[in-house]
């Protein structure tokens, strides 16, 4: 409360302060009162005539609407399991921000532009979700298969629309499959449409200062154009969890189950297992007792949805070496 009240006069500052409030009340299930506050916040009256306006909260322009959709939070740190590493970094990442201000008085920007790298199902999508949460800012997300236009020169044009978006609301924005727009220009499996995308991107990515932040998420690093790299302050790199990180995840995804077993046991057989895989397996588990009517879930449970999961993998492996 005093955060807001202190930032009164600035709006995008006070927008960002009641956003932070608001996704807090979330996080505590307090869903009425969240919902109640994003209302009034959302339909505050006009001013009168020669005082201040706030700014609306998160306009769609017309421009953007076509390519931007907003997501609310549904999980808190307390869902995610990073590295040490991350946690610093991220944990860096917000006091810089909530210092923004002190900054900007020295002279020196803050990070805001974020390159996400690592593999598909290692939480990259979620860490983003959460780290919107707790920056206080709404979440956007781009609906790549709608900005990328089969029409030559549209699809530049697209992403113009959404870096003027990012530079103008405070939010945390959001591009997923990052790699699909930033493909190396020597690639030659591209056409001449794509490299000039490319090089527009390049352009708005130098440019953009967001008044919130700008992540890109990527599962093919080794794809993206090597002029790319520069352009972003941070890169957070995700990878598989390791023993103890899979140990931790298995203890969250069944800390409201009653288990008749000891998942730890079972940790060599999870070995590079992501952790989208490793929730499968989890619920497939917990979701056997449930259709079994049990009030425990029970070794076999697990052991058959870790059967379900290494099925799967064996054959998708399969499928793309074919592809």
């Amino acid at each position: 409360m005093k955060k807001l009240l202190g930032s009164y006069g600035r709006d995008d500052e006070f927008r960002a302060v009641a956003e932070q409030i608001i996704s807090e009340e979330e996080q505590k299930n307090n869903r009425v009162l969240a919902r109640s506050l994003r209302k009034t916040l959302e339909n505050a009256a006009a001013p009168k005539a020669g005082t201040r306006a706030l700014a609306p909260l998160i306009p769609f322009p017309d421009a953007a609407s076509d390519f931007v959709e907003r997501v609310e939070p549904r999980l808190t740190k307390n869902d995610l399991i990073l590295s040490a590493e991350n946690v610093r970094v991220f944990l860096d990442l917000i006091r810089e921000y909530r210092r923004a201000d002190e900054i900007h008085r020295h002279g020196l920007s803050i990070r805001s532009k974020l390159l996400f790298c690592g593999p598909p199902g290692c939480g990259k999508t979620i860490s983003a979700e959460v780290f919107a949460a707790e920056v206080g800012l709404p979440l956007f997300t781009v609906k790549l298969d709608r900005l990328i236009s089969s029409y030559l020169g549209e699809t530049a044009t697209n992403v113009r629309k959404i870096f003027e978006f990012a530079r103008t609301q405070p939010c945390v924005l959001f591009l997923d499959e990052f790699d699909a727009l930033a493909r190396a220009r020597d690639d030659a499996s591209d056409h001449h449409e794509l490299r000039r995308v490319v090089n527009s991107l390049l352009l708005f990515i130098d440019r953009i200062r967001p008044k919130g932040f700008l992540i890109a998420a990527t599962n093919l690093d080794g794809s993206l154009d090597p002029a790319v790299w520069r352009r972003f302050d941070e890169v957070v790199w995700f990878d598989r969890p390791d023993r103890a990180a899979t140990g931790r995840y298995l203890k969250l995804k069944f800390r409201n189950a009653k288990l008749a077993f000891d998942p730890s046991a079972h940790l060599d057989a999870l070995a590079d297992y992501t952790y989208a895989e490793l929730e499968r397996i989890c619920l497939g588990a917990i979701k056997s007792s449930i259709i079994d009517r049990r009030k425990e879930v029970r070794e076999r449970d697990f052991t058959r949805s870790l059967a379900d999961e290494l099925r799967r993998r064996q054959r998708a492996g399969r499928l793309n070496q074919t592809a």
